[in-house]
Formats: C-alpha cells, structure tokens, sequence
C-alpha cells in the first residue's frame, strides 16, 4: 500500500475563551489538518497546531513545507517504510509540528492496514489516562473556581497551573489559593514558558516552599544554561524541558547538561517516531516524563491519548488532554468524554480520530490543498 497524495488542510476554530500565558495568546486554533491518502484508500489523519511564539511555525508554513517539501518526496512510498518516512523528514529541519503530523498520519494509515489500534501497536500498557486540566492567566480565585468546577463536572485532580507573570507574588498567591482550596490531595505543577529569569524562578520556589509544588516546567529560557543548570541543582521537584526540548538531541542536551531533569513529550511536535525515541532516552536515564498539549484539539488530543497509554512511564503521571474543552467546537465525529478524571483509549483501528466531514468543510479556509502523483 503506497502513499498517493497528501492533503494540508488549513482551518479555524475559535476557542471560547482568549487563552493567556507567558509566550503568547491565542482566540482562535488556526490548525491544519493533515490527511495521508494512499492508493488503497487508506487515509491517515492528523491535525498539526502552529505555535509560531514558541516554534515558529504558522499555518501558512506548516501548508507550505508539506506540500512543497514533503509530500513530493514522499508519495510513491510504502506506507509501512517508517523509517524511509522519517528520513525524508529529516532532510528538513526544524518544522517539528509539521513532521510531527505527516508521521501520526502514517502511523494511523498503517493502523488501519493492520486492523488494529495504534495504542496496540505502540504498546497498549492500559486502556486510559488520568486527565490534568490547564489553568491560564487569571485571577486566583477565578482559578480556583475552574479547578472547582473540573474537578465537580470531570473528576481531575490534577491542575497544571501557568505562570511567568510579574510581579511575582500574582503567581505565588495563586498557588497558595489554589492549595488552599484544592486541599493537600491534588497536585498542582507550574509552567512559565520561559517567563520568568533563572532567579526569579528560584524566588518563587522560595516562596511558594510548603505548598505541595510537584513539577516546575520551563522556569526560563533553556539559553541561560548557567543559571538554569544553578536552578535545576538547587530545585526540590523535578525542572521539566518542554518547549527547549522538542526533538530527542534536545532532550539528550538538556538533561546531560544538567538544564533538566525531567521532560514533557508532545506528539503534536514529535509524532509517534521521534516520541518514542525520548521515551527511551529519558526511561534509559531514569527521569520523569509528562504528556503535553499544544492547545490540542480532539483529534490531537487522541495522539497524545493513544501515545501516552501504551507506555508504563508515559502513564504514570496525568496527561495534558482537556485542553480541547476551551475551544467553541472541534472536527471529531465522536467527541472526547472525561469521566472519573480520566479518558479512555479507542480501540478503533489506527488512532480512531474520525472526521465529521461537514464541520471540516465549514471551518476549513481554503479549496483542498493536495499534491498527487
């Protein structure tokens, strides 16, 4: 079965609300679907989140290098040549999101050649992940509000709570209302994105000493290798590399360098094949990992889902997967559902993201984009 024709389909979403953080703010997910056809009339599905604050990518780009560059090197190939795929995909670097999508498309394409799941294929250590919700920019005691009501509606116990803003003390208090509220059996962790210096995150490790803390993600800029490495010494909980760490040589420097020692894997920016490759990495050294979001919508959402459940290291700790509530709709078929904190794995062949055609042809911002033999 061979790869006849890619699609990279650019589409808009509107999220219900403008999410805030360190790096940027977005109002509407300008995402592209990526659609792997071959000629038995397979067809593999991804959806890619351009994230040009933090990687660089645009929709525009992402449309750009899978058609441009990718796609003509790739049709004509066995689906199942993973790896003659992914050297193709390495000819070209950086545009991670872009590769990442192209390679979960194959992976689903070859999951439904082979009637069976890509959670099975990958793994299939268990059938379903806890779920951790993102608490963006607001006050605190809207935060804990939202944290109140997903833990009332959804059962998550399990609250990533952003912060990078100044002054400082906005994000101390927030996690001292949110413990104060939450109580000692939920864990709450922190992401700056980069929005805070070395220093200031070690003051706010200071201040926030007592209140439970389990994780601090991107404290500062990976650049600051001297202070970072100076934090990542003296922090109680586990310093995590996520947006320094998109491939597995980045992982490799950060964590040997000592400006981390734990990391967030994301599909949407690695795909199943280079995930894998920083799961080995960081299980072989022995450090935590956690399963990221991209602001992910449901069909991403089930990457990260079919990704993180096959692996006992990847299972551990609760996933990033409700972000895709934030957003006004979505193009699944068969929405997610987060019962008891947790959602579960489809047994579907491939990763199961069905695409409601009609919503696609609705929010989609172009005729198709295609290339074919």
């Amino acid at each position: 079965m061979k790869i006849q024709r890619i699609e990279a389909i650019p589409y808009a979403i509107p999220y219900t609300h403008p999410l805030r953080f360190a790096s940027g703010e977005v109002h509407t997910a300008d995402h592209v679907l990526v659609r792997v056809h071959t000629d038995a009339g397979i067809i593999g599905t991804a959806d890619a989140p351009p994230r040009p604050y933090t990687y660089g990518e645009t929709q525009k780009s992402i449309i750009a290098v899978v058609q441009d560059v990718f796609a003509p090197q790739l049709v004509g190939l066995e689906i199942t040549d993973r790896a003659k795929v992914r050297a193709v995909l390495d000819r070209t670097i950086n545009n991670q999101v872009a590769k990442g999508a192209v390679d979960i498309a194959v992976w689903d394409a070859i999951g439904q050649l082979l009637g069976i799941s890509v959670h099975k294929l990958l793994g299939g250590y268990t059938d379903s992940l806890r779920v951790s919700h993102m608490l963006g920019f607001r006050p605190a005691q809207e935060l804990l509000e939202e944290a109140l009501r997903f833990g009332a509606e959804y059962g998550v116990s399990t609250f990533k709570l952003k912060v990078g803003r100044r002054p400082l003390e906005l994000d101390v208090e927030a996690c001292r209302v949110l413990r104060e509220g939450l109580g000692e059996n939920v864990e709450i962790y922190l992401d700056a994105n980069r929005g805070w210096s070395a220093n200031e995150a070690m003051e706010v490790l200071r201040r926030t000493e007592g209140l439970g803390l389990s994780l601090f993600e991107e404290p500062c800029d990976a650049k600051e290798a001297m202070s970072r490495r100076r934090l990542v010494d003296r922090s109680p909980i586990p310093i995590v590399a996520d947006e320094s760490a998109p491939t597995a040589g980045d992982a490799a420097r950060e964590l040997l360098s000592g400006g981390a020692n734990a990391i967030c894997i994301k599909t949407a920016r690695s795909g199943f094949t280079e995930a894998l490759e920083i799961l080995g990495l960081c299980t072989g050294l022995g450090v935590d990992v956690t399963m990221g979001n991209q602001i992910d919508t449901q069909v991403g959402s089930l990457a990260t889902l079919a990704f993180g459940a096959a692996f006992e290291a990847t299972s551990r700790r609760a996933a990033e997967l409700s972000n895709f509530l934030d957003m006004s709709d979505d193009l699944l078929a068969d929405p997610i559902r987060i019962r008891d904190g947790r959602i579960m794995v489809r047994s579907l062949p491939g990763v199961g993201a069905e695409i409601d055609e009609e919503k696609l042809a609705f929010y989609r911002q172009d005729q198709s984009t295609t290339h074919t033999v």
